[in-house]
């Protein structure tokens, strides 16, 4: 090698034995970390797998810098046995031996080719050509460190993306199948059910992720903001979220099926008391209306629906259900049976109420009629001949059949006040 002028001052015997010790050093660790990557699992996974999308492109990338990097590692090491060679010439050097060696350890003496275009190492070329980098000693190792990191990312994240996901897939697929054998029990099946639907949908889901994962794992990597480390950053589960997410709902939607094979029968039960509850209710107002009818004139009774037939026939379509033990069609049917027999039995009371409204205005008229009348016995009043006139007025209407609620309020008004005013003059008497 031609010896040309060193880049600053020339290193004495301890500078020059301290920079040699110093780079070899830096030799070393390059050394462990390059057969460090080339041993790496996800190195020899990346090789052995079919690659596809964005981790087939960045791993051709990545090849070619590897093979870059032992080319650059190469160089490094024929340069460093250069410079020893040259010190171990004498042991005391002299000017010219430190002068030499000043340049190969501090100058640009080191030439590299340029990244090799087909992913294949160049040779190195001492002194540089044409087509060849220069760098020092230490810019040499810089540029090897940022290499191995931008290498050792791609390898790391595919890596961390293989060790996440297949394995949960795998596990989400085991539990996917246990549900569609309990789904099958159940009567859940694709084309009957939402459930059985859905469970065909996510098995379709996981085997296109597990495919596109273990294909192009670097597709499912997001860098972390603002992380320069190699692998910096977290497998992208979103999909694998979302297909566990729909999982547990179908999961508990079976649940709730299964729950219903086994109360199904003490819910049918249930479910027929509250029709009977409510169709007795119903003959009830029926009953009371004709009573209000024949004994309250001028009054608007409502009408009493029917029995709710058409409730009484879905239960027969359930009690069928139970029997063939189709358990997903008897689901629904049941939760929709108890809210709408709940709705009906409220609907009958309130039919109840609304009819028998004028019997109870009439009682309430009589009770004020009866309470009034003894409050002016209690004064020695009843034998009053005004009282006694209003008194007997009012109880005809409230005691006659057709009794005019509106004519008979107006009767028990009269007494009260009559009452009121005898008993007011009476008192001050």
């Amino acid at each position: 090698m031609a010896v040309t002028r060193p880049p600053g001052p020339v290193m004495d015997r301890d500078e020059v034995d301290r920079a040699l010790a110093r780079l070899g050093a830096e030799h070393k660790a390059v050394e462990d970390s390059l057969l460090a990557l080339q041993d790496h699992a996800g190195r020899r996974l990346l090789e052995g797998t079919g690659l596809t999308g964005t981790t087939r492109e960045r791993w051709a990338e990545t090849e070619r810098t590897i093979a870059l990097l032992w080319t650059y590692f190469d160089v490094y090491t024929d340069v460093l046995r250069a410079a020893r060679e040259v010190r171990a010439r004498r042991r005391w050097p002299g000017r010219e031996e430190l002068a030499e060696l000043t340049e190969r350890l501090c100058g640009e003496s080191v030439a590299v080719p340029d990244a090799p275009v087909d992913g294949s190492p160049a040779e190195p070329t001492v002194p540089p050509g044409p087509a060849s980098e220069r760098f020092t000693l230490d810019g040499l190792v810089a540029r090897i460190n940022e290499l191995y990191a931008r290498s050792l990312d791609v390898v790391v994240s595919a890596d961390a993306v293989w060790s996440a996901l297949p394995a949960r897939i795998d596990l989400l697929a085991a539990e996917l199948n246990r549900t569609r054998s309990l789904a099958r029990s159940v009567g859940v099946r694709p084309g009957e059910h939402p459930a059985g639907d859905d469970l065909e949908a996510i098995t379709r889901e996981l085997a296109a992720l597990r495919a596109q994962v273990v294909s192009d794992p670097l597709a499912f990597w997001r860098p972390a903001e603002g992380s320069s480390a190699p692998g910096g950053g977290r497998p992208d589960t979103e999909r694998y979220d979302r297909a566990a997410r729909t999982l547990e709902d179908v999961r508990r939607e079976i649940e709730a099926v299964l729950q219903v094979r086994q109360d199904s029968e003490s819910r049918l039960l249930r479910l027929r008391d509250l029709l009977s509850r409510a169709d007795r209710t119903l003959a009830e107002a029926r009953t009371a209306r004709v009573e209000v009818l024949s004994k309250i004139a001028a009054s608007e009774v409502p009408a009493v629906s029917g029995p709710p037939t058409a409730l009484h026939e879905r239960l027969a379509t359930a009690a069928e259900y139970r029997r063939h033990a189709q358990w997903h069609r008897l689901s629904p049917l049941l939760e929709a049976l108890e809210r709408e027999a709940e709705e009906e039995l409220l609907r009958a009371r309130e039919s109840l109420t609304a009819v028998t409204a004028p019997l109870a205005v009439r009682a309430e008229l009589r009770g004020r009629l009866d309470a009034c009348r003894a409050r002016t016995a209690r004064h020695g009043l009843a034998d009053d001949p005004v009282l006694s006139e209003r008194y007997d007025a009012a109880r005809r209407m409230l005691w006659s059949a057709p009794c005019d609620l509106r004519a008979a309020e107006r009767a028990v008004l009269r007494y009260q006040q009559a009452a009121s005013e005898v008993l007011s003059a009476g008192g001050h008497g």
